[in-house]
């Protein structure tokens, strides 16, 4: 009875643990395909010029709010020519806050998008 006691209570938790493992992933997975889009459909239509942007994506029942930003690459030798763009996706899994954020170059002279642009998944 004693092992019962302890061992219900520990493999209730684990299955907590991989159920929100999992929630997180998929709608990471999801999240990360919403900031690609949000970078794509901006570099297309040069918007990001523009300021700070923001939206909310639907994906069935969930909502993704999305942050667009754009600052000046810390290591462009002419400073301003060269843009970071950064989206960022923020979400909720089992009332908890995450996020993933997208990051690509571009040029702010030709608003188009430098080879060999970098994008990175937090």
């Amino acid at each position: 009875m004693m092992f019962l006691a302890i061992v219900v209570p520990v493999a209730v938790e684990a299955l907590h643990v991989s159920s929100l493992a999992g929630e997180v992933a998929a709608r990471k997975g999801a999240a990360a395909r919403i900031a690609d889009r949000v970078l794509n459909e901006s570099l297309v239509t040069t918007n990001w010029t523009g300021g700070t942007q923001y939206g909310t994506v639907a994906e069935g029942p969930l909502d993704f709010n999305w942050t667009l930003t754009s600052q000046s690459w810390p290591q462009d030798s002419q400073q301003g020519t060269i843009m970071m763009l950064t989206a960022e996706v923020k979400f909720q899994a089992q009332g908890k806050d995450y996020s993933v954020t997208l990051s690509t170059l571009a040029n702010a002279q030709s608003q188009q998008t430098q080879p060999g642009a970098t994008t990175s998944l937090r």
